[in-house]
């Protein structure tokens, strides 16, 4: 796909300035990602992040092991339906929208990985509406182009996505009535179009999706609609509903602070009834399935270590190697968790890196014990803290790996001193040796 996405840049002279500006025009001229900046500073670096083949297989395995975790966790969870109120908690349209799928849960994931000095961990992985392809997939062909020999692990992404959109398609809605009628190949592409955070990843999967002849309806949860043909998005039909849009967003809302209420607490109802029925009568696929509310609740890590015995061998081995001990917040002291503060990071349930996540070592000691007091129960983990290898400038590399249907497909490097949030700087990977 970098060929694709590259094609206009190649057709035109390159910039005469330098520095990051001739970049940023490069960047721009993907037409994917269109703000090269942020608060005034540079969002990307153009020098890359070269990893070796064997690193990249080290990653890879890693994530898709993590995955394959995550798997037999929903078949686990799927088989002991108390869990989803005893163990995890969910509200009852998160529970509605688990059982409209479960065990299914993934299409396309990002599994965060960081180097230590005891191997590769893992901080989390995103199964429900992962970020970040626009400008793996665009730094990296940008840096492979100038560097001969290089691989760009990115270059199949956009092929390994469609295919799983196409294949999804194919096994969950059901053909049409008719065995001379020609199937319908038209996404009802779903996402927050009040917020402009991710438009980058809507062009791009609009245009890989549109390059392979899929016709692509932009909107909101509040634009779904139903009629005889069933779901409909701005009025017109279609059999794949390609979800950016969180499923903690779909169900019901509520702060994760005791002392902090939420105005609009609603669950989106009606829009969520179209999409469950097209789901459940096969009318529609729907990628990533809504079965991704459990495996992205950051409880499932607590789960993995509070029911360790209940994995199967390889998934212990796996658990113990790449995921840091986690447990239910409420299950831990106060009092331990403020005496070992260094040890620990707080997260809550469904929030965003950055957010609803706070490291002991870098918080103070007022502000722990705050959130310790009004942490609502049933909402928050807590975990080990890891110390990732860092920089010369006390940064660290988040490698985030695109899991397509439990196998790696891509990477993505982040570059930042602290905890990866917004300011992070996304950084070109390439592949050599």
């Amino acid at each position: 796909m970098s060929s694709v996405i590259l094609r206009d840049a190649r057709e035109r002279p390159a910039p005469s300035e330098d520095g990051y500006e001739a970049f940023a025009r490069r960047i721009l001229e993907s037409g994917i990602l269109t703000d090269p900046w942020v608060d005034g500073a540079p969002r990307f670096r153009e020098e890359p992040l070269v990893v070796t083949a064997a690193e990249q297989r080290a990653f890879y395995r890693a994530a898709e092991d993590v995955a394959a975790v995550y798997d037999e966790l929903c078949t686990l969870v799927a088989e002991r339906p108390a869990l989803l109120d005893g163990f995890f908690g969910l509200t009852p349209w998160q529970k509605a929208m688990w059982l409209s799928s479960a065990p299914l849960w993934h299409g396309i994931a990002r599994a965060d990985l960081f180097l230590t000095d005891h191997g590769i961990v893992m901080a989390e992985v995103n199964s429900d509406t992962p970020t970040g392809e626009a400008e793996a997939v665009i730094l990296s062909a940008l840096a492979a182009e100038a560097r001969p020999g290089a691989v760009d692990p990115n270059r199949e992404l956009g092929d390994r996505f469609c295919d799983v959109v196409a294949i999804l398609a194919s096994r969950l809605v059901e053909p049409p009535a008719a065995p001379t009628a020609r199937p319908l190949r038209a996404v009802g592409f779903v996402y927050p179009t009040e917020f402009t955070e991710d438009l980058s990843v809507v062009r791009l999967y609009r245009r890989w999706l549109e390059e392979r002849d899929w016709e692509v309806i932009l909107g909101s949860p509040y634009n779904l609609g139903w009629d005889d043909r069933g779901p409909l998005l701005f009025g017109r039909p279609f059999t794949v509903l390609l979800r950016h849009y969180k499923t903690d967003w779909w169900g019901e809302r509520g702060s994760v602070w005791d002392d902090e209420k939420i105005a609009d607490s609603a669950a989106l109802e009606a829009p969520l009834r179209i999409a469950l029925a097209a789901s459940l009568e096969r009318r529609a696929a729907v990628v990533n399935p809504f079965g991704s509310v459990l495996p992205q609740n950051k409880r499932a890590m607590a789960f993995m270590w509070e029911h360790l015995e209940d994995f199967s061998p390889r998934a212990r081995e796996i658990i113990r190697q790449h995921v840091p001990e986690t447990a239910r917040l409420e299950t831990l002291s106060a009092e331990r968790l403020t005496a070992e503060r260094e040890g620990w990071v707080l997260k809550s349930d469904y929030g965003a890196e950055g957010e609803e996540v706070l490291l002991g070592r870098f918080t103070p000691d007022e502000v722990w014990r705050s959130a310790l007091e009004h942490a609502r129960e049933g909402r928050w983990i807590a975990q080990r803290y890891f110390r990732a290898h860092e920089g010369a400038k006390g940064e660290t590399v988040n490698y985030g790996v695109y899991l397509v249907a439990g196998e790696a497909a891509g990477l993505y490097a982040r570059v930042q001193v602290g905890a990866t949030d917004d300011r992070a700087v996304s950084v070109p990977v390439i592949v050599v040796g």
